[in-house]
């Protein structure tokens, strides 16, 4: 389908979605995600393969994980569409665990970096944070069609999130934090050459090292955050936790393999927990890497 066909979709899905009420609109997202994977022969037998070699688990297993995953993202992706009526009642559908935890990181004034995945609805995050009087930053989520890049923005400017950039730009990152603000980054895509090869899920993977490198050398708080659904339900527990540091940073001497491979494990463990929320559609390890567990090869 060419972008302007696509484009035309989401904007009659959108307004649909928008029309009806929010857990109808949740449920019938839910059934979109789904009808998405009937017609996502190859993807979604990519996924299953990658599912089932990251975890361990046999086909059938890896074949109820990937439905499920692609039933969660559009619930998800629902819930965005949503977002201009959620101001001032995302507490009513997410309760947030380790506020302390955030709390603590921004009144030391450095700004503070919350590293997570996408994992459950990863936007609501965010959202529900800024609704506590955080002021919240994400780092842009480049689409192939710039239409859908900046509708993803306005929604989350809906619930007070900025959109930094779109993608990651360093400078754009530090001044937020510089200000004392907060900055939501997903650490679970492929960097390609533009990161550093450390484990996740068991299998090297390049991940971005921007992160641990700004907070070593600026001092600022690192924090694993993860948004879960209860379930299939409209209800979310955000869980904010304490740093992996001591310090709440890397030390300016430690390695970016080091630090990047503690985050990762962090990911990788809650991933582990609750795997049917996790994009395994994404291509997240190298071609080769995947392409030698692919049986036409």
């Amino acid at each position: 389908m060419d972008k302007d066909r696509a484009w035309r979709v989401v904007t009659v899905l959108c307004k649909g979605i928008e029309a009806l009420p929010h857990r109808l609109a949740v449920l019938v997202g839910g059934g979109l995600g789904h009808l998405l994977r009937v017609f996502s022969g190859r993807r979604v037998a990519a996924a299953e393969r990658r599912c089932a070699r990251a975890l361990a688990v046999d086909g059938g297993r890896a074949r109820t994980i990937v439905r499920a995953s692609y039933g969660n993202m559009g619930r998800s992706v629902a819930e965005v569409v949503h977002f201009s009526k959620f101001r001032g009642r995302l507490d009513s559908f997410i309760t947030v665990h380790g506020e302390e935890n955030l709390r603590s990181a921004y009144e030391r004034g450095k700004g503070v970096i919350l590293l997570s995945a996408h994992l459950g609805n990863w936007e609501m995050g965010a959202g529900v944070l800024a609704s506590r009087g955080y002021p919240m930053n994400a780092i842009g989520a480049d689409q192939r069609d710039e239409r859908i890049t900046n509708l993803i923005m306005e929604k989350r400017e809906a619930l007070g999130v900025r959109t930094v950039s779109k993608g990651f730009d360093l400078k754009s990152a530090i001044r937020c934090l510089q200000r004392g603000e907060v900055l939501a980054i997903l650490i679970d895509q492929d960097a390609k050459e533009k990161g550093v090869l450390v484990p996740f899920l068991g299998i090297p993977a390049s991940t971005p090292y921007g992160p641990a490198k700004i907070a070593a050398k600026y001092g600022c708080a690192l924090l694993p955050s993860f948004m879960i659904r209860r379930g299939t339900s409209i209800y979310h527990d955000l869980w904010l936790l304490p740093p992996p540091w001591p310090k709440g940073h890397p030390e300016p001497e430690e390695s970016m393999e080091d630090a990047m491979t503690l985050c990762n494990d962090v990911v990788s463990e809650w991933i582990t927990k609750y795997p049917e929320q996790w994009m395994w559609m994404a291509r997240r390890w190298p071609r080769a890497m995947e392409d030698e567990h692919d049986p036409r090869h």
